[in-house]
């Protein structure tokens, strides 16, 4: 089994080149905005009952992929690098699956501030993130985590064998996603 997480800052294409990905290795994709539109219907995201509600879902599934026969899937995250909380988050869901001898693959993807602006207003993202639609809403906690938090890794600061980083502000999805196709053997 292959377990490949998309990792990078909001409106950087981890969800597109998840779908690119898919189309090409048969691998489904969980895209991070599947269990918070869901729990955002009933609960704010920022609630501790939203996000534990959430993290819950996250786990369940995961434990449940993980042990299946299935032959793998992709999941995609915004990882806050100030927040050791997050990197907790992700070496928990990698064990997961490492337990249950998957290879699991780190994929982080980087993309200029101006360019992720652009993808935040996307027809593909706000038809696949209901919680995007509201543009002006996306595009100020967009601003906000890029002048308030780290969202992308140092050169050097994540020592992990299956890991890649990818420069995509000047690659479309599908080249992105034949990058890491290659890159994790499919």
């Amino acid at each position: 089994m292959k377990f490949v997480i998309l990792i990078g800052p909001q409106a950087v294409g981890k969800m597109t080149v998840g779908q690119e990905l898919e189309k090409l290795t048969g691998l489904k994709l969980f895209h991070n905005h599947m269990t918070i539109d869901l729990v955002s219907r009933y609960f704010d995201f920022g609630t501790p009952e939203g996000q534990k509600l959430v993290e819950n879902l996250r786990f369940e599934f995961f434990q449940a992929f993980a042990a299946s026969d299935q032959p793998g899937f992709i999941f995609t995250l915004m990882w806050c690098f100030d927040d050791p909380d997050d990197r907790v988050f992700i070496e928990h869901i990698t064990k997961v699956f490492e337990d249950q001898n998957a290879d699991v693959y780190w994929i982080e993807l980087e993309t200029d501030f101006e360019e992720r602006l652009i993808r935040n207003r996307s027809e593909n993202r706000l038809a696949h993130k209901p919680s995007k639609r509201n543009v002006e809403k996306s595009e100020s906690h967009l601003v906000k985590t890029y002048k308030q938090y780290r969202l992308n890794s140092h050169v050097g600061e994540i020592q992990r064998h299956n890991y890649i980083k990818i420069e995509n502000t000047n690659l479309g999805a599908q080249e992105t996603a034949k990058q890491i196709q290659s890159f994790i053997g499919l």
